[in-house]
């Protein structure tokens, strides 16, 4: 059973594997990589919640206001031997009810075509592609999705 908890990004373990999904990241960027770390700084996500199995840290997301009505999920990872498994979809869960909880009503995400997993979740989880957003707008390599809370 997945054990959720609610963080801010100064968490140990939160950075920890922050570390590991940027370095995923970056063998999987390639060249884009820089590009996209801009816009992944810890220093302004304040809501982030995590997922341990038997007290260890396997998972993390966050939320970060985009505007009055959307949180924008950020930083979803887990360690690859919790894959498969509904892990990601807990947190996406977990992160999608402190957004209403916050009082936004809708949360918007970015997401690389090289990363077919991320896609395949946000998709199974009732996330639509949507054009673009903010600095994505034009950005080949970028998919952006949005799902509407209730």
């Amino acid at each position: 059973m997945i054990e959720i908890e609610r963080a801010d990004a100064s968490n140990p373990q939160f950075k920890a594997l922050v570390k590991l999904l940027d370095a995923e990241l970056a063998v999987r960027d390639g060249e884009d990589h820089s590009f996209y770390d801009q816009f992944n700084q810890l220093d302004t996500i304040k809501n982030v919640v995590l997922g341990y199995e038997n007290g260890q840290a396997i998972a993390c997301g966050a939320i970060k206001k985009y505007d009055d009505q959307a949180m924008e999920v950020k930083r979803m990872y887990s360690l690859p031997s919790a894959r498969g498994h509904g892990v990601a979809t807990v947190l996406l869960e977990a992160l999608e009810t402190w957004a209403l909880e916050l009082g936004f009503s809708q949360c918007i995400l970015e997401t690389g075509i090289k990363q077919p997993e991320a896609i395949r979740l946000y998709e199974k989880n009732g996330y639509h592609r949507i054009p673009n957003y903010g600095q994505y707008a034009g950005v080949e390599t970028s998919l952006c999705f949005e799902k509407q809370l209730s």
